[in-house]
């Protein structure tokens, strides 16, 4: 099944309706499309979406997953954010989660990260610190 995961960047709004509809189902904090917007237009970079084709016709795909994050700072101080992380849950335990918080974190490191912080529901804040 994994083989039939794509993983694409956000490219623009007419993605906003689906990264919403995984991440209202599944978070319980309620955000506005403003609060996307923020995310989605000054950081786009830190946003991926993976999509599961459908094994009757491959050109149809459904988004199942997003991960939304930011990275700001300037030079040494640079830190990442990571603020919505959302699984479908029939795709759960698939690694799929787990790729996406890499393919963040590994373009965070490139533009100079030096920590990430997620923002959790049982603690609210976690650091991971890089080198």
């Amino acid at each position: 099944m994994s083989d039939s995961i794509e993983y694409v960047d956000y490219t623009d709004e007419s993605m906003m309706a689906d990264i919403q509809r995984l991440v209202s189902k599944d978070l319980s904090e309620p955000y506005s499309v403003y609060t996307y917007r923020y995310f989605l237009h000054n950081c786009p970079r830190f946003c991926i979406c993976a999509y599961a084709r459908s094994p009757a016709n491959d050109s149809e795909r459904t988004m199942i997953a997003t991960i939304v994050c930011k990275l700001e700072g300037e030079g040494d101080a640079m830190q990442g954010y990571m603020a919505m992380l959302a699984v479908d849950k029939d795709y759960r335990k698939l690694g799929i989660g787990k790729k996406l918080v890499t393919m963040v974190i590994d373009r965070m490191v490139e533009d100079g990260c030096k920590e990430v912080m997620l923002e959790t529901e049982v603690r609210s804040h976690f650091f991971v610190i890089l080198q």
